[in-house]
């Protein structure tokens, strides 16, 4: 049987080729006359590889044009630096853009149609979903590989965004609109990722100045609502169904160029003028927050030196601090700097589900964090979920982190025998489940540990005899005997028991059926690949025959 890499590699092989005579017979039909059409057809033949004929295609574009190439490049500029695949009037209307100019002018904008037909094939539409994309990933990776084709793209495409977004006709529309008009495509492509293609560049002057123009004026800009939404929806994945109405959503400039980490923005917006620093948008999070979630250390240092700034804001609703979002995502460089301040207080959780920032660091096993919350005083290492009841260190033990584990239990007031709520396992039990002995041992050596705390005691050293578990069953004192209750054999137990591993052995797994369907699609796949393999290189053949023909 032939081995799978060898036949992925003959099939690469074949759609590149293929790809390979396409590319040459789309620039040798796009000359028009018939001497440039042999001209380079020769030029063409002397290319090996498709990176060869990417850089002949190219300059053939310039050349094509008298040098006047500035919508084909761009378009490729911006289809392999997009955040996301543009549509077809995104893409028209961002190479329509006249850098410099105050309006939108509609008589400067190209048509699709002529875009493609100046690309010489290298870019295509996908009719399904009015997307443009590049002809093949390898024309992608031989753009990236080329930087010197576009100077400081991710600059360019920003200030494109920012010139289209502080248009007239743009600033007119209302900020009440939850989706950009037909009239002006590129508004919401703009509007999302115009700060991320900022953050990328390597060029700032003119990007920056218009940044700041738009956020000043940013509660009243349409683009603040549609980043917002972005911001909730596509990041925390909210219901599409937040923000609607005519009300403000009071997401300021201030807001948006924390939330996108840029510390020279903020650093000029707090120059220009007064802001309310803590002031929060319609979910409630203020800046502080929104830097917080995002992970920008820089910009969340430069809010905490500001005078009257409250590092415990919560959002409405679900109460999450920015040292919640900060040990939830594991942040330690903020969290240090959140904790620095005496009136930070470390216990606050979300009213949601009652989880504490030493919860989810305990949870995700992030000892730094851990172990900077444990040096506060007021810290309680004890504060359970409200929904099930589990505590930091039941979440430690059960998800095997030792060194936390050993961290939590060098508090004298952490309470090693708080159990669930759902299923009353301690985290004894979920230790030796999780077969972490060296986490058994931890809590074992406590002076204050009960294995028998709800009558898991017995469950616990029952595991580890099943598993063979030699040192923990010697660590565990024996069940205490207690006096048979009539009752219980009517009685349903409290808690589901512990799942044991069966001491049988494993049935031996069914034979699985042949894959019929992989075979068939293989065996059609390649023979329309060898079926093009052959007709490609005859297509050529009899093209340059045709030409040779009628013009000897």
């Amino acid at each position: 049987m032939v081995p799978t890499s060898r036949v992925l590699l003959y099939l690469l092989t074949m759609l590149c080729r293929f790809l390979l005579a396409s590319l040459c017979i789309n620039a040798i039909l796009s000359e028009p006359a018939i001497s440039p059409k042999l001209r380079r057809l020769a030029e063409l033949a002397k290319c090996q590889h498709l990176g060869d004929v990417y850089a002949t295609v190219l300059d053939q574009m310039k050349v094509r044009w008298w040098g006047r190439s500035r919508l084909e490049m761009g378009a490729l500029m911006w289809i392999s630096n997009s955040e996301r695949p543009l549509h077809t009037s995104e893409l028209c209307h961002a190479l329509g853009v006249e850098l410099g100019s105050a309006d939108l002018d509609v008589e400067n904008v190209p048509t699709i149609r002529e875009l493609v037909r100046r690309s010489l094939g290298l870019i295509k539409v996908e009719e399904s979903s009015s997307t443009v994309r590049l002809i093949h990933p390898t024309l992608r990776e031989y753009l990236s590989n080329n930087p010197s084709l576009f100077q400081s793209p991710h600059s360019m495409i920003a200030e494109v965004c920012l010139t289209y977004l502080n248009f007239r006709c743009v600033r007119e529309l209302s900020p009440t609109l939850r989706s950009a008009p037909p009239t002006f495509p590129l508004v919401e492509y703009a509007s999302c990722y115009w700060g991320t293609h900022m953050v990328k560049g390597e060029e700032a002057g003119r990007v920056t100045s218009l940044a700041l123009g738009l956020l000043m004026g940013f509660e009243e800009h349409i683009s603040s609502r549609l980043l917002w939404l972005h911001y909730y929806q596509n990041i925390y994945r909210l219901s599409p169904s937040i923000g609607k109405g005519n009300s403000t959503i009071r997401f300021t400039g201030l807001h948006g160029a924390a939330s996108l980490g840029m510390r020279e923005i903020v650093t000029a917006l707090l120059a220009m003028k007064e802001w309310n620093i803590n002031r929060g948008d319609i979910m409630g999070q203020t800046a502080l927050a929104g830097a917080a979630v995002g992970g920008h250390e820089d910009v969340v240092k430069i809010l905490l030196r500001l005078k009257g700034i409250n590092p415990n804001a919560a959002e409405a609703g679900c109460g999450r601090t920015p040292l919640w979002w900060a040990a939830q995502h594991g942040d330690e460089g903020i969290v240090k700097l959140l904790l620095e301040r005496e009136d930070i207080d470390p216990n606050t959780s979300d009213t949601l589900s009652g989880r504490t920032p030493l919860w989810w660091a305990a949870k995700a096993g992030h000892e730094g964090i851990v172990r900077l919350l444990l040096e506060r005083v007021n810290i309680n290492p004890n504060t359970p979920d409200t929904k099930y009841g589990r505590t930091p260190l039941w979440w430690a033990a059960k998800a095997g982190h030792e060194r936390v584990v050993k961290l939590l239990l060098e508090r004298d007031d952490t309470n090693p025998n708080t159990a669930d709520t759902k299923y009353s396992r301690t985290p004894l039990l979920w230790a030796e489940m999780g077969r972490y002995e060296a986490i058994v041992e931890l809590l074992l050596e406590r002076e204050d540990p009960n294995p028998h705390t709800l009558g898991l005691g017995e469950e616990v050293l029952e595991l580890a005899a099943s598993r063979e578990d030699a040192g923990v069953v010697q660590l565990l004192p024996q069940p205490r005997p207690s006096l048979p209750n009539p009752g219980d054999a009517t009685e349903a137990p409290e808690h589901p028991p512990a799942a044991c591993p069966s001491s049988s052995k494993p049935l031996p797994p069914a034979p699985r059926a042949p894959p019929v369907n992989l075979i068939l699609s293989f065996v059609v796949i390649s023979s329309l690949v060898f079926l093009i393999y052959l007709l490609a290189p005859i297509g050529l053949s009899l093209l340059a025959f045709s030409l040779w023909w009628f013009y000897s």
